[in-house]
C-alpha cells in the first residue's frame, strides 16, 4: 500500500517548491485539493502564503476545512508550513479578527512596531529548540532557516512551542503536538537544515 503524502492546494503556498523538496526524500507526493485524497493520504502538508482570512476563504471555498480538521484529528502526520502554522489557531489578529482552524488554542499576531524593525520579516534567522521533538532530529541549536512574515502564532499552551525565534521579540518558530509538527520558517527554502526538517517528518510516515 502505498504511503503518500498530500500536499494540500487551496490556491495559496509555495506547492511546486515544497512538493519537491519532500518528492526528494518520499516518492508518492501528490498535490491536490481533492477531499477524499487528503483523508486517504498518510500525512498531509499544508503550506501557504498570504492573507490568513484569504486563506480561510478558500479552505471554506473548497470544502476543505473539516477535512484537515478531521485528518488531523485521525492521528496522521501534520506538517504547517508559515501560514499553514497559522490557521492550526483560533483566530487571527491579521486586519480584523477572524477564525482559524481551532486546532491550536491561541491567536496570531503582528510583529510590534519598533524602530529599526523591519515588517515582514524577510531572510535567514535562527531557531533554539524548545523542547525534544523529532522534527529537528539532527538540526542543531541556533541554526539558520529563511523566514517570510509579519505575523507569528502565540499559542495559549507554551508547552506546545517546539522552537523559538527572536525577531524583535521571542516568538514560535514551531509548534508540535502528538502528530501535528508546524513551523513558521519555509523548510524547502532552508537548503540542508530544511531538508533535514523535511526527511525528519518523511520518518514520521507509518
Amino acid at each position: 500500500m502505498k504511503k503518500v503524502i498530500a500536499v494540500i492546494d487551496y490556491g495559496m503556498g509555495n506547492l511546486l517548491s515544497v512538493s519537491k523538496a519532500l518528492a526528494l526524500m518520499h516518492k508518492d507526493v501528490i498535490v491536490t485539493d481533492n477531499r477524499i485524497k487528503i483523508m486517504d493520504a498518510s500525512a498531509i502538508v499544508l503550506p501557504g502564503v498570504g492573507a490568513f482570512n484569504d486563506a480561510m476563504r478558500n479552505l471554506a471555498r473548497l470544502k476543505l476545512v473539516k477535512p484537515v480538521q478531521d485528518a488531523v484529528a485521525s492521528g496522521k502526520p501534520y506538517l504547517g508550513i508559515c501560514l499553514g502554522l497559522q490557521l492550526l489557531f483560533t483566530k487571527s489578529r491579521e486586519n480584523g479578527i477572524w477564525e482559524g482552524l481551532n486546532i491550536i488554542k491561541g491567536e496570531v499576531l503582528c510583529f510590534p512596531k519598533k524602530a529599526g524593525l523591519k515588517v515582514p520579516q524577510i531572510g535567514w534567522n535562527s531557531i533554539k529548540k524548545a523542547k525534544k521533538c523529532a522534527l529537528f532530529t539532527g538540526v542543531k541549536d541556533n541554526s539558520f532557516v529563511y523566514f517570510v512574515h509579519s505575523y507569528y502564532g502565540e499559542p495559549e499552551d507554551k508547552s506546545l512551542i517546539s522552537a523559538y525565534t527572536v525577531y524583535g521579540k521571542k516568538f514560535a518558530s514551531a509548534v508540535n503536538r502528538d502528530n501535528i509538527n508546524a513551523v513558521q520558517f519555509h523548510p524547502e527554502k532552508s537548503q540542508k537544515t530544511g531538508l533535514t526538517i523535511l526527511g525528519n517528518f518523511v520518518k514520521m510516515i507509518k
